[in-house]
């Protein structure tokens, strides 16, 4: 058998809420809750220990007459885990801690003591001083030395600082200087490049070649004794001049077999030559073996 747990409920059409009387209960009523241990604690009664962050159903509530600056004061009752003896303890707002109330002695916690110790250590120089004024001489002298070796060693730190940062200013200057030249070479070397290129420009220049008659792929396709192919529109060649500016002739520039197409395509073609004749056969003589 499956139990389905609905929290879900049913509200009738007509449910009207301001017909349920409100249920006013004790001023200082007592909640359930569950929290941890906010420090460590020894019970009193059986001696048993409880760490911090042991988990309990505590019950909460408000303790009446005392707030700190209107914020609220909750107390907690818990039950030792050995023992079940009732523990109480309460928020401290203004350390932002909880104090041990009831039924248990906080563990102790040295960093928590400092600060009294520290008092205690004041009011007791400060008693002695009044009564010993050679005392107060001594306290005040050891005083002025230490505020000396304080001031000695944060000297220390800042001529090391000033001493680090100057070395930095230095490398980064360097490091600017080099970069610097890296810049200038970087200039010279593109100003020499331009050059370079201006002069290039200055010998070679690119000029359009004519194409032949019936082009090289014409020739090609006539000596094949295919049917021949258009010409080939005008190329760029590209030229060395020479140092009186003079161009040659685009002819000194072909190569010797497009120079012979050419020439031979100029003249014409070449006249057929007739068969010779044999005379033996026109004479009708003919010749036994």
């Amino acid at each position: 058998m499956i139990f389905v747990l609905v929290l879900n409920k049913y509200f009738p059409p007509d449910f009207d809420p301001s017909l349920i009387p409100r249920r006013r209960g004790p001023k200082n009523s007592q909640q359930v809750v569950r929290l941890m241990a906010p420090f460590s604690m020894r019970c009193n009664t059986c001696g048993e220990y409880i760490y911090k962050g042991k988990k309990f159903n505590a019950r909460k509530e408000t303790v009446d007459g005392e707030d700190y600056y209107g914020i609220k004061i909750f107390r907690f009752y818990i039950k030792c885990t050995l023992c079940s003896a009732e523990i109480t303890f309460k928020t401290d707002p203004k350390n932002t801690d909880y104090s041990a109330e009831h039924g248990a002695s906080r563990n102790f916690e040295p960093w928590r003591e400092e600060k009294v110790v520290e008092e205690e250590d004041r009011l007791a120089r400060l008693e002695e001083e009044e009564n010993n004024p050679m005392k107060a001489l001594e306290n005040r002298t050891v005083d002025a030395k230490r505020e000396m070796d304080i001031l000695d060693a944060l000297q220390d730190i800042r001529a090391r600082n000033a001493r680090n940062e100057r070395v930095g200013q230095a490398s980064d200057l360097v490091s600017r200087i080099t970069a610097e030249e890296e810049t200038e070479e970087e200039r010279e070397r593109r100003l020499a490049e331009e050059e370079d290129e201006r002069l290039v420009r200055e010998v070679f220049s690119k000029v359009s070649m004519p194409a032949l008659p019936g082009g090289s792929s014409a020739a090609v396709a006539d000596s094949s004794g295919d049917s021949p192919t258009e010409a080939t529109p005008p190329q760029l060649v590209t030229i060395k001049r020479k140092a009186d500016d003079v161009e040659p002739d685009l002819r000194s520039l072909l190569p010797e077999s497009t120079r012979v197409v050419r020439d031979v395509k100029s003249l014409g073609p070449p006249p057929v030559k007739k068969p010779k004749s044999n005379l033996k056969n026109k004479l009708g003589i003919k010749i036994k073996k």
